[in-house]
């Protein structure tokens, strides 16, 4: 299995996979001979397509033609560790796509042998390399012409020819898609001149559709490599269609602005990004505070479908006031305005596909959300189905105290999973504590929660998810975090505590607990079904997983039903509740 994750500081690959060998000697020996055939063919193209790039060297060499990369200086004003300057000469996009190329024979060749582990090594150079080579600047029509035919080929092997990779089955999230498809189909540098593009839908009060040849690199990635993926964003948009189209409708803007959070989220209300961004529309905190999304200890409304779609609307309303083009608007919700401005005084144009100065992810992400959204639009038309599925539809109740999730869920009749469904903002298992709540329930369930609910004695129905601790001596913040399992930053969150360093003997600090007894006394009283309960005393040496393998059970399930974290401890004597299966 491969993950591909960026590292937005060092553009470094992390890379997760699981090996595959051939160990049969039949399969060995074709191995052999089809190796030996892969290499006599790449070696013939490696010489054939770069007859051209070692002339190029040559003649650089021997005119001594210098490159400069912009914001450095010249390179024949570098200094060195002495003190003196040193002059390097040539051309290096040649040769830097000859290393390339050998390391795709090589990739394709340990592909043969079925080596994952060096398939995503080559691969991982051949990514650097490309990074290397988009800050070498302008590039000759030679040089273009050699990096364009490179391209397809790339694109072509990555896509249809390595084996190893098509076998994996992970699932990307769209920020990780999004990334991995940029590094692999942006140009060095895009043609200047006119945009030159043909129109999808250019209908009134809607996105205009183009398409030109970045928008159809990216369309063909989602029917090749990213079809899996895009075919379960296309089953989450038959899921949220309604809800948010009907925000948008309100707002007044355009429908298609629902692929937005197809390309940011993959409509996944839980996604979270590396940027540290949250939620279907993937606001990060300080945009989401400006735009009414709350983040508490018990609820992050970036993670909302209904209050983080509105505020998606206000934002991008607000950033196509400001640019009067939604090209740009989108952009800016990627990049932000401020670097949108930047490169439209740089370049003297409004034109978006003339702005060659905004980051990578940037020009790609236009295209991107272009490509998603003809798909969407029509299907059919690119193989894809929309699946019949249920529309988040959901019935309202208002809570006035904090009451534990397993308890909600078991009056309205649902599984636990079911309700965090449709709350996904709620962080802990417990409903907030203040100003009361919403809880979102499934269409049709409201009725039957309520006389459920209602009928329980109050100190089942609401259960308070904190308890006071007073500061003694030595203790600080780090020591009461651990005895609590509470994080820091909850910590003094909760307390409003600015300076984490100062806290006073006898202080009262008030902690939130992950859990409620209530939740804790459900799970002891009730178990599976066709289990019966078994109170075990601890032994001296045991372990939950000795004690898990001894009832046929596992260590989390015994953590579950006595409230027990990860990580903590149990001693001898203790009393430990269990359930085994009858038989």
């Amino acid at each position: 299995m491969i993950k591909f994750s960026d590292n937005e500081t060092s553009k470094e690959k992390v890379l997760f996979f699981e090996d595959c060998f051939l160990t049969s000697p039949s399969l060995m020996a074709l191995n052999r001979s089809l190796t030996g055939i892969i290499i006599f063919f790449v070696a013939i193209l490696i010489a054939q397509e770069n007859v051209q790039s070692e002339e190029n060297i040559q003649d650089s060499l021997k005119v001594g033609v210098s490159r400069t990369i912009p914001g450095i200086p010249p390179v024949n004003g570098y200094p060195n560790g002495n003190g003196n300057k040193f002059v390097e000469t040539g051309n290096r996009l040649p040769q830097l796509l000859r290393d390339v190329k050998v390391y795709l024979s090589d990739a394709v060749i340990a592909d043969v042998h079925k080596d994952t582990l060096e398939v995503i090594y080559n691969l991982d150079r051949i990514f650097n390399l490309l990074t290397e080579a988009d800050q070498l600047g302008e590039m000759t029509a030679e040089d273009q012409e050699e990096f364009n035919r490179y391209e397809v080929s790339l694109i072509d092997v990555y896509t249809h020819r390595l084996t190893t990779l098509q076998a994996s089955d992970i699932a990307i999230t769209a920020e990780q898609l999004r990334s991995e498809i940029s590094e692999i189909t942006e140009p060095l540098e895009v043609e200047m001149g006119l945009s030159k593009f043909t129109i999808i839908d250019d209908r009134d009060g809607h996105i205009p559709l183009i398409r030109n040849k970045k928008v159809d690199q990216f369309i063909k990635f989602f029917q090749t490599k990213g079809k899996k993926q895009f075919k379960i964003w296309l089953s989450r948009y038959g899921e949220y269609e309604v809800l948010i189209k009907t925000i948008l409708k309100e707002h007044e803007l355009p429908e298609e602005l629902m692929f937005l959070a197809m390309i940011e989220s993959g409509f996944n209300s839980k996604a979270y990004s590396r940027a540290n961004a949250s939620g279907m529309w993937q606001f990060i905190y300080s945009t989401g505070k400006i735009y009414g999304l709350e983040r508490t200890w018990y609820v992050d409304e970036r993670r909302d479908p209904v209050k983080a779609t509105h505020a998606a609307c206000t934002y991008l309303k607000d950033l196509y006031k400001e640019f009067d083009n939604w090209y740009l608007a989108l952009s800016a919700y990627n990049a932000g305005s401020g670097r949108i401005h930047r490169a439209i005084r740089l370049h003297q144009t409004s034109d978006f596909w003339q702005l060659h100065s905004l980051p990578k992810e940037t020009r790609n992400y236009l295209p991107y959300f272009l490509a998603a959204a003809i798909i969407g639009s029509s299907p059919k038309e690119y193989g894809f189905t929309i699946p019949k599925v249920s529309s988040f539809s959901y019935d309202e109740v208002k809570l006035e105290k904090s009451a534990d999730l397993a308890v909600l869920a078991r009056s309205a009749g649902i599984k636990m999973r079911s309700l965090q469904r449709y709350n996904p903002e709620l962080r802990q298992s417990a409903t907030p504590n203040k100003n009361g709540y919403v809880l979102k329930l499934p269409k049709g369930t409201k009725s039957k929660f309520t006389a459920k609910f209602n009928a329980l004695p109050e100190s089942q129905r609401f259960a308070p998810q904190y308890t006071v601790h007073r500061v003694r001596r030595n203790e600080s913040l780090w020591t009461i975090s651990r005895k609590y399992g509470v994080s820091i930053h909850d910590l003094a969150s909760v307390n409003k505590i600015r300076n984490r360093h100062k806290i006073k003997i006898g202080q009262k600090l008030t902690i939130p607990v992950p859990g409620s007894k209530a939740a804790l006394a459900s799970a002891r009283s009730t178990g599976p079904s066709g289990h019966l309960k078994k109170v075990y005393t601890v032994k001296r040496g045991d372990t939950l997983g000795h004690i898990a393998q001894n009832y046929n059970t596992r260590a989390r399930n015994i953590r579950r039903w006595n409230g027990l974290r990860y990580g903590g401890v149990i001693y001898p004597g203790q009393k430990l509740v269990l359930w085994v299966k009858q038989g």
